[in-house]
């Protein structure tokens, strides 16, 4: 009997045992972190309807509020993945300080740059990262002093590395003058020189990446050991956790539409994933109230002056489609160029034509953010030959993916996208008449292209370096620098010509054909 009882009672004290040991070692064994992510956020801090949209969406005080919601009770990381401080005017107004502040209200943990960080020169980068409460990344970028390759951040149980990186074709998609001096690595030789004495540290590791889906996809596959790769630049809605090569990939779309949430897990020392998912944001989510107020207090500041109506768009003017085809917009932008500076013919780069003007009132702020950067009008002397070069490079990517596609003015042309490159562009003529390879004419574009942007080599060549400085003058009369107006951006210019006009329209008529099997038909933008 006394046996029996020795017996029950080591079984109830093994057992009492083993449930001890459920509820504090073996719980403990189980880890999790969650990651809240944005990317591309532009600025975007108010609830806003996209064009073709019956829905308001965004909201930045709305999207802090889940935020706030989701880090509840558990350890968190928030992850800012490039773009974040130009694109829509609220931003732009103060040169990205007013991002700035609020990321600073809202905790973030880490941003990597984003191509657009450039936008606002040097300088002004320096005095944003110099405001920045948290670190800004970039590991493939030398010679900015303000910024780090990686941090080491311990979070609850978690040893976590954020190692960031950002598009090294950033020199193409800002204005040269905003990234002399830099070097841009191309991101996997960056990493893979880093990866030994990241992993080393880490039980996680993170990619901040600035590279759109197509790079993070190759990163993966090409540098292989990364836990995570959170994406920007290419406004991708990634519903769910891509898995590549053992790396888990997410992106949240853009414009602070939607928020990331990435739920993981650490069992025995091996990271799995417990769950991932956007979270629509728009403004039926509960706002944090002090972001509100931040957003509030820099958009009253404005308001005004971005709301003054200008003139009357008498149809939808379509901008989102210009770095594809021919649009309606890019039209009446090229005309404007070319008639204000007189020139014969005039190109503006798709990628730089932001958004729609609907029709209806049209407000400074619409043109603001149709035409988000700070362009100067320039007019070059190009040769027959060197035009019919910079349509050939205009059409060597498309689909929409690059912003080199040109809208044009006073010139046409026909195109074969599945024709050689190089060989793509027939039919060229200029006021009417074909395109002489040997004869000079004057283009009217802007400094962001005339400085090589988007790639655009031809316009360089005719752009001499000196031009960037402020005292430049055009004394040579053998000079290919025909105008290089500094007194007004493209931006005034456009504004008074619809103030003059007050009655906007324009239709895609043709200027740019696309020819198929033979057959040329108008390219719609579609």
């Amino acid at each position: 009997m006394a046996v029996m009882i020795k017996k029950t009672f080591l079984g109830v004290l093994i057992a009492a045992l083993l449930l001890c040991g459920v509820a504090s070692g073996w719980a403990e064994v189980v880890q999790r972190l969650r990651i809240l992510y944005l990317n591309d956020f532009h600025g975007f801090a108010e609830p806003f309807q996209p064009s073709g949209s019956p829905r308001v969406v965004g909201g930045l005080a709305h999207l802090a509020g889940e935020v706030e919601r989701l880090r509840a009770g558990q350890p968190t990381l928030l992850l800012a993945a490039g773009d974040m401080i130009q694109g829509n005017q609220w931003a732009n107004f103060f040169q990205g300080e007013s991002s700035i502040r609020v990321m600073n209200a809202m905790g973030f943990d880490a941003l990597v740059l984003g191509n657009h960080e450039f936008d606002f020169g040097q300088e002004v980068l320096k005095q944003r990262l110099s405001e920045a409460a948290f670190p800004v990344l970039g590991a493939n970028v030398e010679g900015l002093s303000g910024i780090r390759p990686y941090i080491q951040k311990e979070i609850g149980d978690w040893k976590v590395l954020i190692v960031g990186v950002v598009t090294e074709d950033t020199p193409l998609m800002t204005h040269p003058a905003n990234v002399g001096g830099l070097i841009f690595l191309p991101p996997e030789e960056a990493l893979q020189r880093l990866a030994p004495e990241i992993r080393a540290w880490a039980d996680l590791v993170v990619v901040l990446s600035h590279l759109g889906l197509p790079a993070d996809r190759r990163l993966a596959q090409r540098v292989p050991g990364f836990h995570v790769i959170v994406g920007g630049h290419s406004h991708t809605r990634i519903e769910h956790p891509l898995l590549v090569n053992g790396t888990w990939i997410v992106q949240a779309w853009e414009h602070g539409k939607a928020l990331g949430c990435l739920d993981l897990r650490r069992v025995d020392g091996k990271v799995a994933l417990a769950g991932g998912r956007l979270i629509d944001i728009g403004p039926e989510k509960i706002a944090a109230p002090e972001i509100a107020a931040l957003v509030e207090t820099y958009g009253r500041r404005v308001q005004a002056a971005l709301d003054e109506v200008i003139g009357e768009a008498l149809i939808d003017l379509d901008g989102r489609g210009a770095r594809e085809g021919e649009t309606n917009l890019g039209n009446l932008l090229t005309d404007m160029l070319r008639w204000e500076t007189g020139a014969e013919t005039a190109v503006l780069n798709g990628g730089g034509i932001r958004a729609d003007i609907l029709q209806g009132p049209v407000r400074v702020r619409q043109v603001l953010d149709v035409l988000p950067f700070n362009n100067y009008p320039v007019v070059l002397r190009l040769t027959g030959k060197e035009i019919r070069e910079f349509l050939e490079y205009g059409v060597s990517e498309t689909g929409g993916h690059g912003g080199k596609f040109l809208q044009v003015s006073g010139l046409t042309f026909v195109y074969d996208p599945s024709g050689p490159s190089g060989r793509r562009v027939h039919e060229i003529a200029i006021g009417g008449r074909l395109l002489e390879l040997e004869r000079s004419y004057t283009v009217a574009t802007h400094d962001f292209l005339a400085a090589g942007g988007d790639g655009h080599a031809v316009f360089r060549r005719a752009f001499p370096e000196q031009t960037a400085h402020p005292d430049w003058k055009r004394e040579d009369q053998e000079s290919r620098v025909v105008l290089y107006d500094r007194s007004r951006t493209i931006q005034e210019m456009v504004i008074a010509a619809i103030k003059e006009k007050q009655k906007v329209t324009a239709v895609r008529e043709g200027r740019i054909r696309v020819q198929e099997g033979g057959t040329n038909r108008a390219n719609m933008g579609e």
